[in-house]
């Protein structure tokens, strides 16, 4: 295997996303040339450690596969140890395409947001009632009736699965304390939050039946453990995920909308530009006409591809 520079590494990655300031070199426990020097090169970009260490591991295995050093950034599903499709415990699918995806604080919300045509609903109601959770799945699946409006509830499985939700939204918090196989056999499907590559990782492990990525720009709504992903490493993000429906989110408004489609998510997920909309049926009607036959807008139930 031949070696290469953490320099090369770093000017691939530069090209791609820009710049990052210095850092302190760490130590290292494993003598991979290739390792070593993605693992440096990863590092001095801002990635955080877990980040670079799943980077680092892809572009050793990506040079072992391949036999030598191509300069390009690992993308391909293999090198990152995800595994192929089909799966046997796979969640059940979802549209290729969730299209405008509106994350919503109340029942009231999904209603009237289902009737102003978007066709992905997330009802995302903050509540440590148990009885106040249920009452509101329940009003937010009877809001979205006679639509052809998608549910998913954020958090509360248990709810969900009661009340025959379209499916649930889990964040990195939550995988390890929600009943999955539980999600999985009452036929729910399931969607989970990332932001960068260690969380996508776990995330695919789990065959979900789609994947969120962000957040892609500052946002103010939640307290973020890593740094806005931008739009550079979302397109990096969408080539080694294409396999599942996936989710832009984070910092969204229109003006920002055709920057975050080039990079070939089928799903903007957007919160504030709406709600905090004017006349957010208005912004509605804005966004789907943009969303209209750009790329990865497939129609139709495709699921899964790869």
């Amino acid at each position: 295997m031949s070696t290469v520079s953490a320099q090369a590494i770093f000017d691939a990655h530069t090209a791609r996303f820009g710049a990052a300031d210095a850092f302190d070199t760490p130590d290292f426990t494993r003598d991979d040339p290739v390792y070593r020097a993605a693992k440096e090169a990863c590092l001095r970009l801002g990635f955080i450690d877990a980040d670079a260490e799943c980077l680092a591991q892809a572009w050793e295995a990506r040079s072992a596969r391949l036999g030598f050093d191509a300069g390009a950034w690992p993308e391909e599903p293999v090198d990152f140890g995800l595994a192929p499709w089909p799966r046997s415990l796979a969640f059940a699918p979802c549209p290729r395409a969730l299209g405008l995806y509106a994350v919503l604080p109340d029942a009231e919300w999904v209603g009237r947001m289902a009737r102003a045509g978007v066709p992905t609903v997330q009802l995302r109601f903050k509540s440590d009632d148990t009885r106040a959770v249920e009452r509101e799945v329940r009003a937010a699946i009877e809001a979205v009736a006679g639509t052809p409006a998608l549910l998913f509830i954020n958090d509360h499985w248990q709810a969900a699965i009661e009340a025959g939700a379209y499916g649930v939204h889990l964040g990195q918090e939550d995988i390890g304390v929600a009943n999955l196989s539980a999600i999985r056999a009452a036929g729910l499907r399931l969607g989970l939050s990332t932001h960068g590559y260690a969380e996508m990782r776990r995330a695919d492990a789990l065959s979900p039946s789609y994947i969120a990525m962000g957040a892609v720009f500052p946002t103010t709504l939640k307290r973020m453990a890593t740094a806005p992903q931008g739009t550079a490493r979302l397109r990096a993000y969408a080539r080694l995920l294409r396999a599942y429906p996936l989710v832009a989110i984070g910092g969204i408004d229109f003006e920002r909308l055709p920057a975050v489609l080039q990079s070939g998510v089928g799903s903007v997920a957007v919160v504030r530009a709406l709600v905090a909309a004017a006349s957010p049926e208005a912004e509605v009607a804005r966004f789907r006409l943009a969303l209209q036959g750009k790329p990865g807008q497939e129609t139709g139930p495709l699921g899964h591809l790869a």
